[in-house]
């Protein structure tokens, strides 16, 4: 920020240079400043202070997942490619999360994994989702008391489109609820709306 104050408008490459950082690695950290208002960008200008106070940093600190959640989109392990395509369709989500006979999470399949299985030629009404979809423990997951800005930054550094919000239970983690670009969206604009 006191680089960009001191410069600005000054591009995203000019920032990473004089961090001696690559432009994708400054990418997440210019995201989140400029989500939270503190700068602002303009295409082929750069970015520029907008002079957002610490108490605006406190209060988007203060925002917790359980404050902007929303329902999961589930399916069990025992669903077809098919059938996962079709409920990702009608509930229209990006990303809907397995789980297993205990009601555990066992795995992801975005929208890039259901492209990836129609493409080829097999039978997708005879292909088990589990297959296709990523598997515990490589899920990035969130908890209630998280804070927001933070499952905001994994979403970015992920390039991810929703996290599941999870609690720990005997046998693994249940499925909660999830957090997603739109909710954190929500959040951002609530907060605007209430410093107006």
């Amino acid at each position: 920020m006191e680089i960009v104050k001191g410069n600005g408008p000054i591009t995203g490459e000019q920032i990473a240079e004089s961090l001696h950082l690559t432009r994708a690695t400054l990418r997440p950290d210019l995201a989140i400043l400029t989500m939270s208002g503190f700068l602002d960008a303009r295409p082929r200008v750069g970015y520029f202070y907008t002079g957002k106070t610490s108490e605006q940093t406190e209060n988007i600190n203060n925002l917790i997942v359980r404050d902007y959640y929303s329902s999961p989109v589930v399916a069990n392990d025992t669903t077809s490619v098919y059938d996962a395509i079709v409920t990702m369709f009608t509930m229209d989500v990006g990303t809907i999360f397995i789980v297993d006979a205990n009601e555990v999470l066992a795995g992801v399949v975005s929208r890039k994994d259901m492209l990836r299985a129609s493409i080829g030629k097999q039978e997708l009404s005879s292909l088990p989702v589990t297959i296709i979809m990523t598997r515990m423990p490589n899920i990035t997951c969130c908890y209630l008391d998280d804070k927001l800005v933070d499952v905001g930054k994994k979403l970015i550094d992920r390039e991810i489109d929703s996290l599941p919000v999870v609690q720990e239970e005997i046998g693994g983690l249940k499925v909660i609820g999830r957090v997603t670009k739109t909710n954190i969206t929500k959040a951002l604009v609530d907060l605007s709306n209430e410093q107006i």
